[in-house]
């Protein structure tokens, strides 16, 4: 609902240090929005099913660039309507459409099934015993403190999980903030730019479900990361190397959206459903966007206007990224295909109480990691 209110707000401002405080506020209130969603998210599903809903809620993002397009053309034409340009009309409706979902949620959404109205209690018991048969139990009555946050950061694993996202965000960013830039230097008008913005957007949606139900299915992760990684580096390759040909560099837009975008929620459910139990999986999820969203300070400067048309620097930085990411994703998948074959040889049952079960999470010994 802050998020919503600052957005009309920012429809409002009639300043720049307005704008800047209206902007400083809206990354405050969304600060715990992405991770918070995830983390809910991997409180109610097990690993094996939780993949075809991260990718849905993340390719909204994709969904929302498609429509995005649409309602900013459309809304764009209400320019002059009370005094305000367009622009400012994008923020004011958008956002106060914000508001009234936020309230609808706030007494609709439980954040676990042990709180859900809605199910009998008889259901909330399955739903719990299913979860804990899969991930240990998640003990989401207990306090998180300081000293958790520097248990989960002293995991090597932590940190590759926050490189793995911090490489996407770049490209992700870059694309979702300069794409009617990029799309604008072939030759369209304001209109048309919007217009052509959508087809990669709505593309890359269903391209992200398609993965993520093969990913579920076949129960393993890291392929359906690595893979679209390198279909963005091959997007990002035509549109470093080619300038003479249009449809070739439209078509290398959807590789990019769609690589980046289908690898995103790959990569975060990986590395979020793999981190057992409430304190691991809430301090990890929380440090695995916020680091990887620095990459945002780095996309907002990878394509200047002095670049244009061409944006051989931009191309060329997110290309760098994207192998960041493509290889952090491979370390993290050695290291927990190490970390398994080390827990099968071992004793797994070394005589640990529930709490201590629960204090460990992922690094109980009974614990497989998913690949």
């Amino acid at each position: 609902m802050g998020f919503g209110i600052v957005s009309v707000c920012q429809g409002l401002v009639q300043n720049y240090s307005g704008l800047l405080a209206t902007r400083f506020f809206l990354g405050l209130f969304e600060t715990g929005m992405f991770p918070g969603c995830f983390y809910l998210l991997g409180m109610w599903y097990r690993r094996s099913e939780a993949q075809k809903r991260y990718s849905l809620f993340f390719s909204s993002t994709s969904l929302a660039g498609a429509f995005g397009g649409l309602l900013a053309s459309a809304i764009g034409k209400m320019d002059g309507v009370a005094g305000y340009h367009g622009w400012r009309w994008i923020f004011i409706l958008e956002g106060c459409l914000t508001v009234v979902v936020a309230f609808i949620f706030f007494f609709t959404f439980p954040s676990f099934p042990e709180q859900a109205l809605w199910l009998q209690e008889d259901e909330r018991n399955y739903v719990k015993a299913r979860l804990q048969a899969d991930q240990g139990r998640s003990a989401a009555e207990r306090k998180v403190g300081f000293r958790d946050a520097l248990t989960v950061m002293k995991d090597y694993r932590v940190w590759l999980g926050g490189l793995m996202y911090f490489g996407l965000i770049v490209p992700a960013y870059g694309y979702a903030f300069f794409a009617p830039q990029i799309i604008k230097t072939y030759n369209y008008d304001a209109i048309q730019t919007q217009l052509h913005s959508v087809p990669p957007w709505a593309v890359s949606f269903c391209f992200s479900l398609i993965i993520a139900a093969f990913s579920d299915w076949f129960r393993h992760r890291a392929a359906f990361a690595i893979v679209p990684l390198c279909l963005s580096i091959t997007g990002f390759g035509i549109l470093l190397s080619v300038h003479n040909n249009t449809n070739l560099q439209y078509g290398a837009l959807f590789l990019v959206v769609m690589g980046t975008y289908g690898a995103m929620p790959i990569i975060v459910c990986w590395f979020n459903m793999n981190l057992g139990g409430h304190h691991r999986r809430s301090i990890g999820t929380a440090w695995q966007v916020g680091f990887g969203n620095i990459g945002g300070i780095i996309a907002t400067y990878a394509f200047l206007d002095t670049d244009a048309p061409y944006y051989r620097k931009g191309y060329a930085i997110s290309i760098a990224f994207t192998a960041l990411s493509g290889c952090a994703s491979v370390a993290y998948l050695a290291a927990l295909m190490i970390e398994n074959r080390r827990r099968a040889k071992s004793v797994r049952n070394v005589g640990l109480s529930e709490y201590e079960k629960t204090e460990l999470g992922d690094l109980n010994p009974e614990f497989k990691y998913m690949l």
